[in-house]
């Protein structure tokens, strides 16, 4: 996916493409790829019908949408095909009944596949192949895909919304990064774009996935609030916003660079993810549940907090601004407000991670 201003957005590694990830950035990737291990096998051990799914193709197909380039993904990967081997024995089935599996990491062209398949072990039980290409679009030939994982990454917008970015729009967000603070128009925009994308993104996968396939998808959610000051994130979103600011007064950067800047990242609430995909149609809501609930800012460092941000949203700052030491500058400043003024600390998070398991329908 190519990203122009804030024209495009969409999956996980598009806020850190252009950068190297950071343990710490990665370690919360992954809490929430362990988190959803068991909520995962068990679902699939009572919703992957073998006899149905595997009659009608040699080989069982999983993909991995918005993979990014860590390990997580990996791991993500590996333990649908251990729950999917657990179910064949459990039903008696000897080794040589167990079907080959064929593995495709998805992300955009812009993905560093190198990197990724550096963590594949090389004693691995499947097949392994880049799927690059927008997972807003049918991936692979008219039902293929037996298993679709996804997560952290269906909160990020496919584009900035047009009403957000326009002057003459009762929801441009001047001065303004995001929908967190800012005027109830803004907020419906982004909560439309979110609506829209998800819809795309389910008529995409009804062509990809057989019927009575499975997607198991871990999205970033907000319990019966929007994204606030109330959370980290929304924090966090506004202490930049502070930064930008700042450096707008200053000369730094144009009025005009911060007025087009916007983050595409949207959090819904549960209630409203299941109205999305129940007016979509196309498939049935299997299992649903909270699998992280709330994060610990202060489990973070301080100093450290602004290391993190950067390592997942540098990427996104780097192509509005091109400018290396402006962005070095913005975190910073991100740095120096948190340090001085701990109380950017305190704050109660309603955010959360959903886990859905979702079923191709006939």
């Amino acid at each position: 996916m190519e990203v122009q201003s804030n024209s495009l957005f969409s999956h996980q590694s598009q806020a850190a493409s252009g950068g190297k990830s950071i343990p710490e950035n990665d370690a919360y990737l992954k809490k929430v790829v362990i988190a959803a291990e068991e909520k995962l096998k068990e679902e699939i051990a009572k919703n992957f019908d073998i006899t149905k799914l595997f009659n009608s193709s040699k080989s069982i197909r999983i993909a991995d949408v918005g993979c990014s380039n860590g390990s997580t993904t990996v791991l993500a990967v590996e333990n649908i095909i251990d729950a999917i081997k657990s179910k064949y024995k459990s039903q008696g089935l000897v080794e040589d009944q167990t079907p080959e599996f064929e593995v495709f990491f998805n992300d955009l062209e812009s993905n560093d596949f190198n990197t990724l398949f550096t963590f594949l072990p090389p004693n691995r039980e499947y097949f392994a192949a880049a799927l690059p290409g927008s997972f807003y679009k049918p991936l692979l030939p008219k039902q293929s895909i037996h298993i679709v994982h996804s997560s952290s990454s269906l909160n990020w917008l496919s584009e900035i919304p047009k009403e957000v970015r326009d002057p003459n729009s009762p929801a441009f967000n001047k001065g303004k990064i995001h929908y967190v603070n800012a005027h109830k128009e803004v907020m419906e925009a982004y909560a439309a774009q979110y609506d829209k994308d998800w819809n795309t993104f389910l008529c995409a996968r009804a062509q990809d996935v057989v019927v009575g396939g499975l997607m198991a998808l871990s999205v970033p959610a907000v319990s019966d609030v929007k994204l606030s000051l109330d959370t980290h994130t929304g924090r966090n979103f506004l202490i930049l916003e502070s930064c930008l600011t700042d450096m707008t007064k200053l000369g730094v950067i144009s009025e005009e660079q911060l007025d087009s800047f916007n983050l595409g990242l949207y959090h819904s609430s549960p209630e409203e993810l299941i109205e999305i995909i129940e007016r979509n149609g196309m498939f049935s809501i299997e299992s649903m549940g909270k699998i992280v609930d709330g994060f610990n800012a202060k489990a973070i460092p301080v100093e450290k907090r602004a290391l993190v941000l950067k390592g997942g949203m540098g990427g996104i700052f780097k192509r509005h601004f091109r400018n290396d030491e402006l962005i070095d500058e913005v975190f910073d400043r991100f740095a120096k407000k948190v340090t001085d003024s701990p109380l950017n600390l305190q704050c109660t998070d309603h955010k959360m991670v959903i886990f859905l398991l979702l079923k191709r329908k006939p």
